[in-house]
């Protein structure tokens, strides 16, 4: 039987979760759920300077929003340091790794001369093959792995296929550094194996590094995981994504009123595809997601398409769990206007029965908070501007005639209104379009809304007609 998948994702704590990581999270997560694996969480924090604890919860956050689940504890790189130094320590007890007690000063001057020269800088391994009793007085050395020299490394990619990096290329890189801090290339490898990792799913910005790891896979005698290495996100104009394109948070889309669902969906396609499915469910994902179908080329992120396809997800979903969804991220929606954030039960009961409504027309949540403001006027409702010109004298006298008819009825439903403005156009001739418009502005104070028979339904009887008595009078 073939041992069990496990991948991981791994973030440096010194922001947000972007977008782009965002994804690559999601890749982890569907290839681990795909096969029956699991999906390790590692944070990545040993640039001290730049790492910080609130960021590292603003990724968890971020994770947990999006409905991406990992497997046991996050495991903190910082604090497996010791670890990292044995290994290296190892290296140089088996001859694969050795000191090197070049100076900052000689390291410039070996960047110097390869520069004048046309090379790229490269260590020189001046320290490769010396005794270790030549070491200068009182230097901290760092630990350089002994790369080979000659040939290729090869990198074999679940997505960008067979790569060959020339092994002149790579050089003897540090692995511990003087103060006796791991190097990120040697934490991630040590990392990876002690955490079983099987396969690694990650940007392709780390391509070249997956050389160097194989290097030190190799040395250790480790199996190296299957590599695959993923596009990385660029804008609609095809440049690297960046904040103007879109490069923001998970946090912001949430507060931009997307569904997790749909958020989902949309960066699952950003590179990977399944024939010409655009909507997919999470359980569709799970079943169809192989790495091998992931594109080479970068994939273009585009808002239109995000918030087309919220909308899908948002007129699919089940009325109580979009209620559900709606009321969790009306705390993160700055314009949520004067919808409570812990509706009382009745409140609650009427954002319910509006829903159908209102999801036929909005794409985001924060959409669909503006169109639902209605539900929580208080009288008298005051109009937008486009309301206050329907609402004309003619208008306001059709309202007026219209109350009695109203006032008369014992069933008050979508249906029982409708039937009396029909029925009051046919006896006055009016088009229904002239009787609507009044009433849709009467009962919201705006232009556009739900169906407004729908609307005067979720208003019940005494809201409704108080509403256009305000109107019908004033």
């Amino acid at each position: 039987m073939s041992e069990k998948v496990v991948t991981r994702f791994a973030p440096s704590p010194t922001g947000y979760l972007h977008i782009g990581g965002a994804r690559t999270a999601l890749f982890n997560w569907l290839y681990s759920q795909h096969t029956g694996g699991k999906m390790l969480l590692r944070i990545e924090d040993t640039d001290r300077e730049r790492s910080t604890e609130a960021a590292t919860v603003a990724i968890l956050e971020g994770l947990k929003w999006m409905g991406l689940q990992w497997d046991g504890e996050p495991v903190s790189q910082f604090e497996r340091a010791p670890r990292h130094r044995e290994v290296a320590e190892q290296l140089v007890a088996a001859g694969k790794a050795y000191r090197c007690y070049a100076t900052p000063q000689e390291l410039d001057e070996m960047r110097e001369l390869a520069r004048a020269e046309g090379r790229p800088p490269r260590y020189d391994g001046r320290w490769r093959d010396r005794d270790p009793s030549e070491a200068p007085e009182g230097v901290k050395p760092a630990i350089r792995i002994k790369a080979p020299q000659v040939g290729e490394t090869l990198v074999r990619d679940r997505v960008q296929g067979d790569v060959r990096f020339p092994n002149k290329d790579l050089d003897d890189f540090i692995i511990l550094r003087s103060d006796g801090n791991p190097t990120y290339m040697h934490a991630v490898v040590v990392d990876d194996h002690d955490m079983g990792v099987t396969h690694i799913i990650r940007g392709d910005d780390h391509l070249t590094n997956a050389a160097r790891q194989t290097i030190i896979y190799e040395a250790m005698g480790w199996d190296v995981p299957v590599m695959a290495h993923i596009p990385l996100i660029h804008g609609a104009d095809g440049a690297k994504l960046s904040k103007r394109h879109g490069a923001l948070g998970v946090e912001a889309y949430r507060a931009m009123g997307y569904l997790p669902e749909a958020l989902r969906n949309y960066l699952a396609r950003l590179g990977w595809s399944h024939g010409d499915d655009e909507v997919m469910s999470t359980e569709d994902m799970i079943g169809w997601f192989e790495i091998e179908d992931v594109n080479k080329g970068a994939a273009r992120f585009d808002y239109a398409k995000l918030e087309a396809l919220n909308g899908v997800h948002m007129r699919k979903m089940d009325d109580e769990a979009l209620l559900e969804q709606f009321l969790a991220t009306l705390p993160y929606i700055e314009a949520r206007g004067a919808i409570p954030l812990e509706p009382n039960d009745a409140q609650k009961a009427m954002l319910l029965a509006a829903l159908p409504g209102l999801k036929e027309r909005a794409k985001t949540l924060v959409e669909l908070a503006d169109s639902a403001q209605y539900l929580f006027a208080t009288r008298p409702v005051a109009l937008d501007e486009k309301a206050a010109q329907i609402l004309d004298a003619d208008a306001r006298a059709t309202i007026a005639g219209l109350l009695p008819e109203f006032e008369a009825l014992t069933e008050w439903t979508a249906q029982s209104t409708e039937a009396v403005v029909r029925a009051y156009a046919e006896k006055t001739g009016l088009k229904l379009g002239k009787i609507a418009q009044p009433l849709r502005a009467a009962s919201t104070g705006r232009a556009t809304s739900p169906g407004v028979f729908d609307v005067l339904a979720v208003l019940g009887r005494e809201e409704s007609l108080g509403r256009l008595r305000d109107q019908a009078s004033s």
